[in-house]
């Protein structure tokens, strides 16, 4: 059974591990497979170790075993392409569990505790942006009570031209 506490210096090489594994499986075939192929778990470690979160942001780690096998990142919804941040709005960042722990519970667990973490911050309600494409994702969110709330945007992976559609859910809080 996963155990959730927040993110340390210590956990950052496993998070990135876990979030490119996840990325890997869980995109095949709404990102390019070379982009996928390509991706490095040790410069998503750099990023994140190099990065400043917004204020507010908080990313909690699921462990079994002191083994990470998943995570995610809430805080303040981001607005003008990530420029600013709206606190009034929670934004669930990101949530990823290891491929081979998928429909274990872990991504419920850590999915309720960003809920929990963004009402107790204060924010009425969550948004996250989910890829139009990743069914998977989208009939997860839909069973945990989140909805298409009609926005739309694209996201271009780095260094790529590609114009991958995104839908945005929401929920009250």
């Amino acid at each position: 059974m996963a155990v959730l506490r927040p993110l340390t210096d210590a956990d950052i090489d496993a998070v990135a591990a876990v979030h490119v594994r996840a990325w890997q499986i869980g995109y095949a075939g709404i990102l390019p497979p070379d982009y996928l192929a390509g991706l490095d778990p040790a410069a998503f470690a750099r990023h994140r170790r190099e990065r400043t979160p917004p204020p507010g942001a908080r990313t909690l780690v699921a462990v079994d075993d002191d083994t990470v096998i998943g995570f995610t990142s809430f805080g303040p919804y981001r607005v003008d392409s990530g420029a600013g941040f709206n606190p009034a709005i929670g934004e669930l960042y990101a949530i990823y569990v290891d491929p081979a722990r998928w429909s274990g519970g872990t991504g419920r667990k850590l999915l309720a505790a960003a809920r929990a973490g963004l009402a107790e911050a204060g924010h009425p309600a969550m948004r996250l942006w989910v890829f139009a494409d990743n069914q998977r994702a989208r009939r997860f969110y839909e069973r945990a009570g989140l909805t298409p709330d009609g926005a739309r945007q694209f996201y271009t992976p780095r260094g790529r031209t590609e114009q991958l559609p995104e839908v945005r859910y929401s929920a009250r809080l």
